[in-house]
Parts: structure tokens; C-alpha cells; sequence
């Protein structure tokens, strides 16, 4: 187990970021600078216009976690479902008003993603220091290292210099890669992305910290498949504990800690709960149980699973290129806005 504070912690981020960030080089076709007019992103993209983005968004999220401890894993979640529909852009940040309807009314966000306010506090903080520079995308995008980073996982060289999109796809949104999805349609929805399957074992492993409902288990205690029977994959100790803490007809919204061994630490143990079948939500399980996964997602929790190493290293890799998905860089489609809830 790593904490943020431990020496392995340390030592194993500095090592992981000194090899993303020579992956990084390696995408931005060797160039190790860029300008705020840059076409592609890259991690020095605020240095002359913002140069402390990246502390004041820090500053604003280790305030937030001090009344909020789920903050850090609710941060990440909001990228990951930004990034997944029409890519890293900022569409899921809208509200909704009169003939436009937002993202965050989707079934898989409404009532559920959550950390808006904390963003708002963030945009707010850079429009003082560098009004007008630091997209509401790229907000998303340092707060989900930071959160990692904050919590004992790995940093990366966060890509910048993506601008806010001006439009929301509610549809795009209904279709996010849920808790009830099979490995089949996970791994088409990782593929629809350009995501492989080292990339969907990597980011769900972000499982590894935060909170959930009763609502996305009860079926897998009480009635699996309609069978009116547990999961026969989840293990039987675990089964029981979840029992007590989502009886049935208990309250559907009551939480629960995706990882009961280190609920709050980003760690391997998202992975050994895999091994032992205490994956908490169906769609975690999947990447071990599934006969599929065998040949496929199992090996790949397995590695993970024996090194905290080599599972860091994959997941900063693939936060990078989930945080590359279409990015909006051209002016004329997008824009920084002045607050992330609306258009400008």
C-alpha cells in the first residue's frame, strides 16, 4: 500500500513522471515548447500567459478536500466523462437553459457527477490571476492529475491549450461507459475513442478511490441476471459486508467505498480486490471474470495487480491519451470561456 507520503510513493511518481513526460516529447513530434497559438497541445502551453495554472488550481482543490474528502475522485470522474463525449472539451461543464439541453442531465450524470462547484472556484481563481487564458477543458484536465497526485498516485505532464466547445450532446452522454456495461460493450466503447484494452484496465483502476451508491450493487447481492441470486463471481465475505451495508429495500442512495481496503488512497488495491472478486460495481468485475477476459483484460489486472509500478506507469500514459481525445484547438469552433457553465 502507498500513501502520498511514503518514500516508494515518491520515488515511484518522480520515475513515472520522468517517463510520461518523455512519452510526451515523443507525441509532440520532439518540439519542447509551444506557444499559446500552438495547433496541438502541450505541457508548457500557460508558461508565458498563466504560469501558475497549475498552483492556483492545486490551491483551490487541496481547500475543497478539507470539507469534502470525496472531492479528488469526483474531480477525475468529471474529465472522464467530459473527455468521452465529443472529446476533451468542456461540453459536459454547461448548464442547461431554454432550447439547449445539457450533458449533465444524462442518466449517467444527473444526480451523480458531481464537483462543479469546484471547478466554478477554480475558473474563478485563474480569471483573477490570467483573465481570460485558461480554458474550462484544461481546468478538467489539471484537476484529475492533481487529484491523483494529491492522493498517492502518479503525476503526469499534464497536455494543455484545448479550448471550450460551444455546443453539449445530451445523446453522446447517455452512452458513457456505465457500472452495468459487459467487457464487450466496454471495450467498444474504449475502442469508439481510440482507447485499447491496457487503456480500459488503466482508467478504470481509478476505481481504486471514492464513493458509490447502493443502487449500482443491489442487483448483484439480491437478484443477478434476474435469478433471483447473488453474483456467483463476487465473493462470498465481501457479499455479506455489502449486505449489511445496502440491505434489501435499503436506501438505494446510501455510499459506499469503491475500495474498502484504502478508500481514499489511489493505489494497486483496486486490482487485488479484482483477484479475490471484490470488485464492487459489475462493470469492475467484468476485466477479471468475464470468460472474454481470459485472453484479453485479465492478464493485463493481473500485472497490475503484482506492481503498483507498472500499473502507475499505464495509467498516467492513459490519461494522457484519453485527455487527447478531439481536442478543440482551432478558434473559430472553440473559445475560453468566462464561466464554464456558459458560452461566452
Amino acid at each position: 500500500m502507498a500513501s502520498s507520503s511514503s518514500p516508494f510513493s515518491r520515488v515511484s511518481q518522480l520515475a513515472v513522471k520522468a517517463t510520461v513526460l518523455a512519452a510526451v516529447c515523443l507525441l509532440l513530434h520532439g518540439g519542447g515548447g509551444c506557444s499559446a497559438s500552438a495547433a496541438e497541445l502541450c505541457v508548457s502551453y500557460y508558461d508565458h500567459t498563466c504560469p501558475d495554472a497549475y498552483k492556483i488550481v492545486q490551491g483551490v482543490l487541496v481547500e475543497a478536500h478539507k470539507s469534502d474528502p470525496r472531492i479528488f475522485a469526483s474531480l477525475i470522474r468529471l474529465h472522464f466523462h467530459d473527455c468521452f463525449v465529443l472529446g476533451c472539451d468542456g461540453s459536459l461543464l454547461l448548464d442547461t437553459f431554454p432550447g439547449f439541453q445539457s450533458e449533465k442531465d444524462a442518466r449517467p450524470n444527473n444526480n451523480s457527477a458531481r464537483g462543479y462547484p469546484v471547478v466554478d472556484a477554480a475558473k474563478a481563481a485563474l480569471e483573477k490571476a490570467c483573465p481570460g487564458v485558461v480554458s474550462c477543458a484544461d481546468i478538467l484536465a489539471l484537476a484529475a492529475e492533481i487529484s491523483v497526485q494529491l492522493s498517492g498516485g502518479p503525476g503526469w505532464g499534464v497536455l494543455l491549450g484545448r479550448l471550450d466547445g460551444k455546443t453539449s450532446s445530451i445523446a453522446g452522454a447517455q452512452n458513457l461507459p456505465g457500472p452495468f456495461d459487459g467487457l464487450k460493450n466496454l471495450t467498444l466503447k474504449f475502442q469508439a475513442v481510440n482507447l485499447d484494452l491496457t487503456d480500459l484496465v488503466a482508467l478504470s483502476g481509478a476505481h481504486t478511490f471514492g464513493r458509490v451508491k447502493c443502487r449500482f450493487v443491489t442487483n448483484r447481492l439480491y437478484n443477478f441476471s434476474g435469478t433471483n441470486q447473488p453474483d456467483p463471481t463476487l465473493n462470498a465475505a465481501y457479499r455479506a459486508f455489502l449486505s449489511t451495508r445496502c440491505p434489501r429495500n435499503g436506501d438505494a442512495n446510501s455510499l459506499n467505498d469503491l475500495d474498502p481496503t484504502t478508500p481514499n488512497t489511489f493505489d494497486k488495491n483496486y486490482f487485488t480486490n479484482l483477484e479475490k472478486n471484490r470488485g464492487f460495481l459489475d462493470s469492475d468485475q467484468q476485466l477479471k471474470s468475464d470468460p472474454g477476459a481470459l485472453t484479453t483484460t485479465a492478464p493485463i489486472v493481473d500485472r497490475f495487480a503484482s506492481s503498483q509500478d507498472a500499473f502507475f506507469k499505464s495509467f498516467a500514459w492513459s490519461m494522457i491519451k484519453m485527455g487527447n481525445i478531439l481536442p478543440i484547438t482551432d478558434p473559430s469552433r472553440g473559445e475560453v470561456r468566462k464561466h464554464c457553465a456558459f458560452v461566452n
